[in-house]
């Protein structure tokens, strides 16, 4: 892999992991334009993964650092057998509904190589179909009355939908912060909470699957590892990242939802229109 290849992908990591548009699917788009495919890609996503991960904790520190005050606290309530649940302020609610969010991936988890099939085959057909989905939701999501729950007002049958949204993502084209913002808006939250709530939500599950992948590759000795393009890949998805943080910033308070979901419509139907075409044809498009 080259270094602008790394750059290119950085780059559209960092934009489209926190746009509602789906980072996997254009990543897995990307590549199959590339002929950049196979095991060597899920290893660079989950690198590039990693970049954003890091820009979450930059432009989210202050939420962050709240909750990790708060889970020592409970941490030490447990060892003194005080832990309780009740009359639970909105950081020890939050770090709850997280918890079940992310437990409600336990049952795609065991579907795991199901889901990472779509981004290893040849078609991209599947990428196209899910980038439809999205922009339904989007659409939808948009249409949505303004809510009024905050950290502190998520209850777990919120969490268990949005939980179950998250897990749908995990299919190449379905954006996870659109499917996570989106089904919060259905239940009624606020527009800040439902980004907060989504960004912080989307640590764990990032965090687990890149550790997942990273673990598999290494002790399959599926590839050989060039570093440089990887440490590149890494720090333009960070900085990227940032950046794409600050832009849904401004179009949450503006409510402009409804563009990506144009935008997804648009690629959806490309997509979907060369991947019949190669079907029909038997050629592969590639820009190599």
């Amino acid at each position: 892999m080259s270094i602008f290849d790394a750059i290119f992908q950085g780059i559209i990591q960092g934009l489209t992991e926190f746009l509602p548009v789906s980072s996997s699917g254009h990543l897995s788009i990307a590549q199959h334009f590339t002929g950049k495919s196979g095991e060597g890609a899920l290893m660079f996503s989950a690198i590039l993964h990693l970049g954003t991960l890091v820009a979450v904790f930059i432009a989210f520190r202050k939420i962050i650092g709240e909750l990790l005050v708060e889970l020592g606290h409970m941490c030490k309530e447990l060892v003194k057998g005080k832990l309780t649940f009740k009359n639970m302020n909105p950081q020890r609610r939050m770090i709850c509904m997280v918890f079940i969010s992310t437990a409600c991936l336990l049952p795609f988890y065991i579907c795991k190589d199901w889901f990472e099939s779509f981004s290893q085959d040849s078609s991209i057909l599947a990428e196209g179909i899910c980038l439809l989905y999205t922009s339904v939701i989007l659409f939808l999501s948009d249409k949505c009355t303004k809510g009024t729950k905050e950290n502190g007002d998520i209850k777990a049958g919120d969490a268990v939908t949005v939980g179950l949204f998250q897990g749908v993502a995990l299919l190449p084209g379905v954006s996870r912060s659109g499917s996570t913002i989106s089904s919060a808006l259905f239940c009624g939250f606020t527009r800040e909470t439902a980004v907060s709530y989504s960004f912080v939500l989307g640590i764990p599950a990032i965090l687990g699957g890149c550790l997942v992948e990273i673990k598999d590759a290494v002790q399959t000795n599926a590839m050989q590892v060039d570093f440089v393009p990887f440490i590149v890949g890494f720090i333009v998805a960070a900085i990227v990242g940032i950046l794409a943080i600050k832009m849904v910033s401004w179009l949450v308070n503006k409510d402009k939802f409804k563009i990506f979901g144009i935008y997804t419509a648009v690629v959806g139907v490309l997509v979907i229109g060369v991947a019949v075409y190669e079907r029909i044809s038997g050629n592969i498009v590639t820009f190599k």
